[in-house]
C-alpha cells in the first residue's frame, strides 16, 4: 500500500515471539524437518543451536542464513511455494494472537503505515506479512535467480544494527519522514531499532530486554495475558 504522505505516522513490529505467539524461522526448520526435507538428527540439533544462539543475542546471522538457504537451493519454485502455504496454513495461524491483531487494526484506525521488520527471511516472513495486513514487510533477502534460491544473501541482513539500516534506506527510498515512530518487540536483538524510534515498546520481551526498558523506563505489554 503507498504511503499517504510523508509525514504519516509510522508503527513498526517484530513479528517472531511479537506478533505471533512463537518464531517462525525456528518453526520453518522444524517443518522442514517434519516434511522430510532435510536430515533430521543433523538439522534438528543445529536448528535449535542457531535458535539459542540467537536468544542470547550471540548469532552468527550469515552462518545462519547459509544453513537456512542449503535445502531451499534444490527446490523448484513451484515445490517452495505450496510449502509456504502449507507452513502458513498449519503451523503459523494457530499463532496467532488475538490481542495482536487488536493492535494491528487500533494502528490502522489510526491512520498509522504498518511495517514488520524481521530478521526471519522474506521465503519465511513474506505469506505470513501478506495474511496479517500489513503495508509492507522488510525481511532478510534470500537472493534468486530465475526464481530460484542461490544460497547467497541480497543487501543487508535484517538483524540487529542491520534492521536500522534496513529501515534508514527504506525511508531515503520513498522520501518518507514519518510525524512519529512506534516500534514493538520482544527481543534485545532489536535494541538498536527499539533506540532509534520515537516511542519503543517491549511486547512479551526476554529478560535482557524487559531489564533494559526497566532502565530507561520504556513501556512493557503483553499480547498474551
Amino acid at each position: 500500500m503507498p504511503i499517504s504522505s510523508s509525514s504519516q505516522p509510522l508503527a513498526i513490529f517484530d513479528l517472531d515471539n511479537t506478533l505471533i505467539a512463537g518464531d517462525s524461522d525456528h518453526a520453518w526448520g522444524n517443518f522442514l524437518v517434519s516434511k522430510g526435507k532435510v536430515d533430521p538428527s543433523y538439522y534438528q540439533a543445529r536448528n535449535d543451536q542457531f535458535y539459542r544462539d540467537y536468544q542470547q543475542a550471540q548469532l552468527n546471522i550469515h552462518e545462519y542464513l547459509q544453513f537456512v538457504s542449503e535445502p531451499l537451493i534444490s527446490m523448484t519454485p513451484e515445490e517452495l511455494e505450496t510449502l509456504q502455504a502449507e507452513f502458513l496454513q498449519d503451523i503459523i495461524r494457530p499463532l496467532y494472537l488475538s490481542k495482536a491483531q487488536d493492535l494491528l487494526a487500533q494502528h490502522r484506525d489510526n491512520g498509522d503505515y504498518l511495517l514488520i521488520i524481521t530478521a526471519t527471511n522474506s521465503i519465511v516472513a513474506g505469506p505470513i506479512a501478506q495474511d496479517l495486513g500489513v503495508d509492507e514487510f522488510l525481511a532478510t533477502e534470500l537472493e534468486r535467480r530465475e526464481g530460484r534460491i542461490t544460497g547467497k544473501i541480497k543487501g543487508t541482513p535484517c538483524y540487529q544494527d542491520g534492521k536500522v539500516l534496513r529501515l534508514q534506506q527504506w525511508l531515503k527510498k520513498h522520501q518518507y519522514q514519518p510525524g512519529t515512530m512506534h516500534f514493538y518487540s520482544d527481543s534485545i536483538n532489536d535494541r538498536p531499532l527499539l533506540e532509534y524510534v520515537d516511542f519503543p515498546v517491549v511486547v512479551d520481551g526476554d529478560e535482557a530486554l524487559v531489564a533494559h526498558a526497566k532502565r530507561y523506563r520504556w513501556p512493557l505489554m503483553s499480547l498474551r495475558a
